[in-house]
Order: structure tokens, then C-alpha cells, then sequence
């Protein structure tokens, strides 16, 4: 019918996108750097995670599969604020300048198991947002960032192993073994 608009078609979720968030942060466009920080800060807004822990790029006029090398932010900045230990609040800034507070809707979590090949201790991460699913999206902490929680860190009991770690908002957060 002239004049009538045609429904809205919701994007396929079986393409997959020529991008790729490497472990450094850097966003690659068919291998090119994305260097322009308002369109990865865009880009970033725009990350979901589904149930089976597969990263896609959701915009208005297209959907579709992203690679990640690891995960897809960087937690590049500490903020602390109040008293040390257990009434300190840390919040994170990422590299695409979003703002998390260290707490039970963003924990710090370390998988003391996994090896790592570029640092000796633990890498630990931040949850940025919920995906679908158990699967959230992550922050991996840069090693300056790493470093000034360790400055802040004490040692406490956690499920009966000594661990050093951050309290934030009343919440205890390990980041290694005692030794």
C-alpha cells in the first residue's frame, strides 16, 4: 500500500562482524585499529554476551558475532574513597571511560587456576555488566591498576584458605594466596 510503512525487522543474530578486541584493548575493523575512542566507547555500549558466552555487537541496523581474545575492557583507573578496609568503596574506570564501584553487582573475580603467559600472578577481572546467562562482561585490570589494589591489600580467611585481597562496600574480594 503507497505510504505505508514496512514493519521493523529486527536484526539476524547469524552474521558474524569483521571486529576483534584484542587482549591489549585494542578494537580492530577487518584488522585496522579503531582509533577514534567516541566510536569504541560507542561500539562498547553496544556489547552484549550471550548464553553460551559468545560476544555480539548489537546496533540499531545490525547484529552480529565479535571475536575476543579475552576480555573485551580494560579496567585502566582506581578511585577509592572513605575509610581503609572494610568501609572503602574502589570504583574502576574502564577503557571506554564507564564507571563500575566494586560490589556485589560488580565483583572483582580471579581464577588463581588459570595460567596466564604475559604475568606471573592471578589475572583478575572486574564485571562490567550482566550478559545472558552466567556469562558477564568483563574487565580484565591493567597491571598499574593491579598493582595499586595490591598497595591496598590485607590478608584474610576465605573458605579456609589465607588470601591477600580488597574490601569494597563492605565486601571482601581476594586477589591471591598468602604465602
Amino acid at each position: 500500500m503507497p505510504g505505508a510503512e514496512a514493519p521493523a525487522r529486527a536484526p539476524s543474530r547469524d552474521r558474524v562482524l569483521p571486529f576483534l578486541i584484542k587482549r591489549d584493548g585494542t578494537w580492530l575493523y577487518r584488522g585496522t585499529p579503531v582509533r577514534r575512542k567516541p566510536m569504541v566507547c560507542l561500539f562498547g555500549s553496544m556489547l552484549t554476551r550471550d548464553a553460551d558466552g559468545g560476544y555480539w555487537l548489537e546496533t540499531p541496523m545490525e547484529c552480529g558475532a565479535i571475536q575476543v581474545e579475552d576480555a573485551p575492557f580494560l579496567a585502566v583507573q582506581l578511585e577509592f574513597s572513605g575509610r581503609c578496609g572494610r568501609r572503602q568503596t574502589l570504583c574502576l574506570r574502564t577503557n571506554i571511560d564507564e564507571v563500575v564501584c566494586v560490589g556485589p553487582e560488580h565483583p572483582l573475580m580471579v581464577n588463581w587456576n588459570r595460567p596466564c603467559c604475559e604475568e606471573s600472578a592471578p589475572v583478575p577481572y572486574v564485571v562490567v555488566r550482566k550478559g545472558e546467562g552466567e556469562w558477564p562482561i568483563l574487565a580484565r585490570l591493567t597491571r598499574a591498576v593491579y598493582y595499586e589494589l595490591a598497595a591496598l591489600a590485607v590478608t584474610a580467611q576465605v573458605n579456609g584458605t589465607s588470601c591477600f585481597g580488597v574490601w569494597s562496600g563492605d565486601h571482601f574480594y581476594p586477589l591471591g594466596r598468602s604465602f
